[in-house]
């Protein structure tokens, strides 16, 4: 497991490109293994399997000085790829395209398949510290509480699936979801926001080989930008926007631990504010 150790707005202001990219862009999926990166920030795990030729199993390793994963954990899962299994002590979990799951603390053996190694499904993989157990529980499109936002006119015509929410799944901190702009629209999250109580990851998926995700972090008055590849997510501190316009509509998994658990809770900054 890779550990990432906090970067301050102070330091930020000072970066280089390569430098923002090594702080807070994150490579996940790696066909047959599975890639975990610890993060000082809110002690969070962002990371990714994808089972091929064989199962692979979620370890704590020496960084969580644990018996398990989950002994101290709550997980969060989404399946971006083809269709797999995910067993939780004993329990399958069939998991067909952005099929999600949570995974409770105190869950002891948590074991990933594919069903085709030529189609694996490509498990997306968010964990914080938790302090209660709640029940895994599996999440399906089609009962996610379904948010339509923005218009064709401002490119930012989108659709937000909540699955571990207040209102939701229920979970000890962890609040996970997706969002899917329409064909047209390249603008997520804008206008932006800041998250004084809490962080967040954007994952961004289904742009292909030939685009990409500028994404914008920063201070709302000392703005960067990443330029972010499929499969590739961004950690993003309380200090930091988090938005981006893609090259092509794409989707992205947004998952978030702090303080409160509420979707609002957002310090919003006005566009004509934004440097």
């Amino acid at each position: 497991m890779d550990v990432r150790y906090t970067v301050g707005k102070n330091e930020y202001k000072r970066m280089t490109t390569d430098e923002l990219r090594e702080a807070f862009l994150v490579d996940l999926f790696e066909a047959g293994t599975v890639n975990l990166l610890y993060c000082e920030v809110e002690r969070s795990i962002v990371g990714a399997a994808v089972p091929t030729v064989g199962s692979l199993m979620l370890e704590a390793g020496a960084e969580l000085a644990a018996d398990y994963f989950c002994q101290r954990r709550e997980v969060g899962v989404l399946n971006i790829g083809g269709n797999g299994t995910i067993t939780v002590d004993g329990t399958e979990y069939q998991m067909e395209n952005l099929d999600g799951l949570y995974i409770g603390r105190g869950s002891n053996k948590v074991v990933f398949d594919s069903a085709s190694s030529e189609e694996p499904a490509r498990f997306h993989i968010v964990s914080y510290p938790a302090q209660a157990e709640y029940p895994t529980t599996q999440a399906k499109k089609a009962d996610a509480n379904a948010i339509e936002l923005g218009t064709v006119e401002d490119s930012n015509k989108r659709t937000i699936y909540q699955y571990i929410h207040e209102n939701g799944i229920k979970s000890c901190q962890l609040v996970m979801g997706f969002t899917a702009l329409e064909p047209g629209s390249v603008w997520n999250t804008m206008p932006c926001h800041t998250h004084e109580r809490r962080t967040e990851v954007y994952m961004y998926f289904g742009l292909g080989e030939s685009s990409k995700v500028f994404h914008m972090m920063g201070p709302g008055d000392e703005t960067r930008h990443i330029a972010v590849a499929d499969g590739q997510a961004v950690i993003s501190p309380m200090w930091s926007i988090h938005s981006g316009c893609g090259t092509k509509a794409y989707t992205f998994c947004w998952a978030m631990g702090g303080e409160n658990q509420r979707f609002d809770d957002m310090d919003h900054i006005p566009v004509a504010d934004l440097k």
